[in-house]
């Protein structure tokens, strides 16, 4: 995660990170929408007009962290996808980078889909969103040369592996497959498997 950690007790020499710092603990303990930009400050030991020097509101706050999210999701994607040669696989990594950031970065996971956040307002995360699609079309591509397949091939990969990620994090799986690396092996299982329906 990109946020940094910054000494207890020190003076706030980057407010930006501070409050960024402050309202991911927020979401950790309360949900996107269980905290006000006034509880953010209290957490980041500010005032409650500082947060205006870099953040309009609580949404673009958010929407910064957001983008972190993106970022550091890109990064995983990135490495998965480069371990791997045979498309299959790269996209079973990618199943399993994904679950695996839901359940690692359970915050950012939260902040980035379920925030309700206005990406015409924040254009900058629709766009972070089209990168992660420009990194992966090319792997599915090679499963099934037409575009429009093979999106719908990224699309369901990606919904399985956000499902279960979901399934996880509500233990809605039963005991013995809700562990971290049950669900990872369900991912890549299922990306295998819509992979090679594609190539037939």
């Amino acid at each position: 995660m990109a946020v940094k950690r910054r000494p207890t007790g020190t003076h706030h020499g980057d407010l930006r990170n501070a409050l960024e710092e402050a309202a991911l603990a927020l979401v950790g303990e309360r949900g996107p929408h269980g905290f006000t930009l006034a509880e953010a400050c209290r957490r980041a030991g500010v005032s409650v007009s500082a947060p205006y020097k870099h953040f309009a509101d609580r949404e673009a706050l958010l929407a910064s962290l957001a983008l972190k999210g993106y970022q550091e999701q890109r990064r995983r994607y990135r490495t998965a996808l480069a371990a791997h040669t045979a498309p299959a696989e790269q996209l079973a990594a990618f199943a399993v980078a994904y679950v695996r950031f839901a359940a690692e970065e359970r915050a950012l996971f939260d902040i980035t889909f379920l925030a309700g956040l206005d990406k015409s307002r924040h254009p900058e995360l629709a766009q972070a969103g089209s990168a992660l699609h420009d990194d992966l079309m090319p792997v599915t591509r090679e499963i099934v040369p037409d575009p429009d397949e093979a999106f719908e091939l990224l699309v369901q990969v990606a919904a399985a592996a956000h499902g279960l990620a979901l399934f996880q994090q509500q233990d809605m799986l039963p005991g013995p497959w809700n562990t971290n690396s049950s669900v990872e092996e369900q991912a890549a299982r299922t990306a295998r498997a819509l992979a090679g329906r594609r190539a037939h």
